[in-house]
């Protein structure tokens, strides 16, 4: 009988940064050998280059990079066994290549076979499918090596399964939406199920552009229980113990990290997303506008949490319609996390570009144009800010918003990253919620008054939207389902709001095709998952 202790590496690299992920590699193998004193290390999806590397696959000098990143590996890899993941190119063809490292030499390296090519994913553009299983005697156990999408297919694991294999070794880049990793724990123990074999699987953490990565790692025993889970949003070096017998690997019971409500994913996960978003860009910090609303008041919290409050600053802009509650609530959000807070009235800036544009607008009525003048001149003040500083924009608008339109260009859609872009507003209240429980810090008065862009006396936002309970649903079954009209009504909802709503979604792809990148938590945001024409003829009423 041998014991085996193995390390699940689940670190945070950065895409593109090949010499510092091969050092954060070094440093965790190091860290597993002399102070877990770990067997084995074994390291997510593609860590070397970090994921999704994207069309950073095609320049020419990859290989000559990822070669002496291996080399480096290698060199430090003494006394432990490491199970690593990057791209590979052999005879013309590029390769999702694990690999294994054994006394200073890469021993075995198995070619990802199953490329997903949907939602988030593109593999297809870059890589070629392996075709044959990769198993590897590592401390006496046979060793199935497999990558993410392989264990979403039962034929890899099976033929690993038939060539030898006792436990299977799963590298990933997962990345989260909400739900996800309630259906990895559930797929994975399918996968054992169906082999009667061990699963070790390892998920990288971090963010990356508009993808967050939560970590989950795991092990499922041959049953498909669940024997292990690191805590999710936590980056970390967790190791479990197997035992090797008789052809058999077992494993250890372990404590098991509940996964946390979705809530708490959702909000655990935008916090996340911010802090990598801006740390790993190089930004000092982040300015938002805060203007007593929900949205503000989240996105400032969001930030807070992800960050600390010397790194934010928050900045109301008021104008004539601007109501009293607002600077009341702005400024307690403010004080209650500690921001430097600053209040800049517009006036004057709106007050300058209608006397600008006074020839132009002679003899025509008031309208939106002038609603969005105001939206403009916060987005100059906000962008001066972060050129001046150096600090990140952050923009507050929501899912619902950003569906229909409800967001001026150039102006509340300025900035560098918008935190909410796949948030429904319901889901924004509910959020607000969680984060009261945690601790108080935003004022109840917000979560309760009736959401306004305040552009026009007494304004609210269902004179020009359906109820937030009605939009929310249509919204969802129409971007996150692809129902069409006629199904959506069918579900119990009025034909005209069906009808216009669809229509304001699609009128406005231009809109969002302009905004800047947003968070990903649902398994349909606006970004990789949803690529519309903005030029178009398709008509999602008829």
């Amino acid at each position: 009988m041998t014991s085996l202790k193995v390390a699940l590496a689940q670190i945070n690299p950065l895409v593109g940064d090949i010499p510092g992920n091969t050092r954060l590699v070094i440093e965790t193998l190091t860290n597993a050998r002399d102070t877990l004193k770990a067997d084995i290390v074994i390291f997510p999806e593609l860590v070397l280059c970090g994921y999704p590397p994207e069309d950073l696959l095609l320049r020419p000098s990859i290989q000559i990079r990822i070669e002496k990143a291996l080399a480096e590996v290698m060199a430090a890899c003494a006394g432990i066994v490491a199970v690593i993941g990057y791209p590979w190119r052999e005879e013309g063809r590029l390769y999702n290549m694990a690999g294994v490292i054994q006394d200073g030499q890469l021993i075995a390296q198995y070619a990802k076979n199953c490329l997903p090519n949907y939602q988030v994913f593109d593999e297809k553009r870059y890589f070629e499918a392996g075709t044959t299983p990769c198993v590897v005697d590592i401390c006496g156990a046979q060793v199935g090596l497999s990558v993410c999408e392989d264990i979403w297919s039962h034929e890899p694991l099976m033929q690993a399964r038939k060539t030898g294999a006792e436990v299977i070794f799963n590298i990933n880049a997962s990345p989260f939406h909400v739900g996800k990793q309630t259906e990895r724990v559930a797929t994975v123990a399918e996968r054992a199920r169906e082999g009667n074999i061990p699963i070790v699987y390892v998920n990288q953490i971090g963010g990356q552009d508009e993808l967050v990565f939560c970590g989950g790692s795991m092990v499922v025993d041959a049953a498909g229980e669940l024997c292990y889970q690191a805590p999710m949003f936590e980056e970390g070096v967790f190791t479990v113990d197997l035992t090797v017998a008789d052809g058999r690997v077992t494993v250890a019971p372990q404590t098991i990290v509940p996964t946390p409500e979705d809530l708490a994913t959702v909000y655990q996960a935008l916090v996340l997303g911010v802090r990598d978003y801006v740390n790993k860009n190089g930004f000092k910090g982040v300015v938002l506008g805060l203007s007593g609303g929900i949205d503000s008041a989240l996105t400032l919290a969001i930030a807070v949490d992800a960050l600390g409050a010397d790194r934010v600053e928050a900045v109301m802009m008021p104008f004539r319609y601007t109501s009293q509650m607002s600077l009341d609530d702005a400024q307690a959000e403010a004080d209650i996390l500690g921001v430097t807070y600053k209040v800049i009235g517009i006036e004057p800036i709106y007050n300058a570009f209608s006397e600008a544009l006074a020839d132009e607008f002679a003899g025509l009525d008031a309208d939106k144009t002038e609603e969005n003048m105001q939206a403009r001149s916060r987005g100059v003040l906000l962008m001066s800010i972060s050129n001046k500083k150096g600090s990140l924009v952050l923009t507050t608008g929501n899912k619902s918003e950003m569906s229909v339109g409800y967001a001026t260009l150039y102006g509340d859609m300025a900035g560098g990253l918008d935190v909410l872009k796949d948030v429904k507003k319901l889901l924004v209240f509910d959020l607000c919620r969680y984060r009261n429980t945690l601790s108080q810090v935003i004022p109840e008065s917000v979560i309760i008054r009736p959401p306004s862009a305040e552009l026009a006396p007494d304004q609210i936002d269902e004179d020009t939207l359906p109820p937030y309970e009605i939009l929310d649903q249509i919204l969802e079954l129409y971007i996150e389902e692809d129902m069409a009209a006629l199904d959506i009504i069918a579900r119990g909802f009025d034909a005209d709001d069906v009808h216009r709503i669809l229509r304001m979604v699609d009128i406005n792809e231009y809109k969002r095709q302009q905004a800047p990148i947003g968070l990903r938590i649902t398994e349909r945001g606006f970004g990789r998952d949803r690529r519309y024409p903005i030029t178009n003829g398709w008509r999602s009423g008829e």
